[in-house]
């Protein structure tokens, strides 16, 4: 240790291991390390960023892993920082795509962030949270701004990116805005002198980029902490909306709960860590728990009631497991079933699968049909010509998507 740095107490040692949990990276740790000394002995609190893009209405599972981070760094006493980054929005993030994605429009940006303003409170602690909007600053650079700004990044460490580059090589087109956007979240953290900023692995360039303007503009650089991404309940792909695998935190607790029970007991492990409030020690003694005989299954209704209850409650939680045992230890048919209407009588089973939102394609729907796995007021269904007359139906596709479909 140089003359010049901050002796580490033990709670700066706790509030390192607390901010290390479950992370990827920490860029530089030795530096972090210091600005939790210096707030310790200073009393005043690290700003602490994480940046959304409201590209969707909702925020899902896969979203509160970096929130949980921040509420656990915001319950050490450091100020975090919800910055809800609707002019990025309308450039669009390139990070992890081989195709320019397309922007959003200034009404779909304000339709979304009012959302996940207060999604994003389910977790974080209001009474403590800064929640900021990038057009605050970014709509004041205008051209010369911009220019400026753009004066401080060379294209060569723009191509050092690992998407732009593959792009590139391959031939794939690249706009000029999309530059701007990775120099835009970077000079978001110039406006708001962050200490850390927190994001995704994918997140990573667009994080150093931050870094290397701070210490343009003459400040003290921040830190970095990227969480991994939570991969979604199909088990390959990260969660995500477009790809069907999400869990929505303002789902109902009976979908949550099924969704959870659905992932395998292997992944469960990833969601434990990621997504838990549990100690790494109590974690540690549920995986001995089930090498000495416990059911994986029971370990992994205690995390999903775990999110259901902070999500919705003690008691949502408790009867989202009783109807979660009711439908599939005894047949039983879910009580608040969702009332979908489709219009077409007499309507092919196919078409109402699809129409009815129980299948994403026809494909799907008759490879349900193959599999056994479509139920209608409890009959399983073989022929896949068959045709419903106007009326009234439950319609079951698997072991837990339910709907009662009026067909007119």
């Amino acid at each position: 240790m140089s003359s010049s740095e901050t002796p580490l107490t033990a709670e700066v040692h706790t509030a390192l291991e607390i901010a290390k949990r479950g992370c990827d990276e920490l860029i530089v740790e030795r530096d972090f390390a210091q600005k939790l000394a210096r707030s310790q002995s200073t009393g005043q609190p690290l700003r602490i960023k994480l940046g959304l893009d409201p590209t969707a209405p909702d925020i899902h599972l896969g979203h509160t892993v970096v929130l949980n981070k921040m509420r656990q760094l915001q319950d050490l006493g450091h100020t975090v920082i919800f910055l809800i980054g609707d002019f990025t929005s309308t450039i669009g993030d390139p990070s992890g795509r081989n195709s320019t994605r397309p922007p959003l429009t200034p009404e779909q940006v304000k339709d979304n962030a009012k959302t996940y303003y207060d999604q994003a409170h389910l977790v974080l602690d209001p009474s403590r949270t800064e929640v900021r909007y990038n057009s605050e600053w970014c709509d004041q650079l205008g051209s010369r701004g911009m220019i400026q700004l753009a004066s401080r990044y060379t294209v060569a460490r723009m191509m050092e990116r690992d998407d732009f580059t593959k792009r590139f090589q391959s031939h794939t087109p690249i706009s000029v805005h999309e530059f701007l956007y990775p120099l835009l979240q970077g000079y978001d953290s110039v406006q708001l002198k962050a200490d850390l900023e927190l994001g995704g692995t994918d997140q990573k360039f667009n994080l150093l980029v931050g870094r290397e303007l701070q210490k343009e503009y003459g400040q003290e650089q921040q830190c970095i902490l990227t969480m991994p991404l939570l991969v979604g309940t199909d088990g390959v792909e990260k969660m995500s909306k477009s790809k069907g695998n999400y869990i929505g935190i303002t789902e109902s607790a009976n979908s949550m709960f099924g969704k959870l029970m659905s992932i395998s007991d292997t992944l469960m492990w990833s969601y434990y860590e990621l997504l838990s409030f549990k100690s790494l020690d109590e974690i540690a003694g549920l995986r001995q728990q089930i090498e000495n005989g416990t059911n994986p299954r029971d370990v992994k209704v205690a995390l999903a009631q775990e999110i259901i209850t902070r999500f919705h409650s003690a008691q949502a939680a408790d009867e989202a497991l009783r109807d979660f045992e009711a439908r599939f230890r005894h047949g039983e048919i879910p009580q608040d079933l969702p009332e979908i209407s489709v219009n077409g009588a007499p309507l092919g089973i196919v078409k109402l699968l699809r129409e009815a939102g129980l299948a994403q394609s026809n494909s799907e729907a008759n490879r349900s049909i193959d599999q056994g796995g479509v139920r209608v007021d409890g009959t399983r269904i073989e022929d896949k010509g068959l045709a419903l007359e106007a009326g009234t139906y439950v319609v079951q596709v698997g072991k837990r998507r339910f709907a009662k479909v009026t067909v007119n």
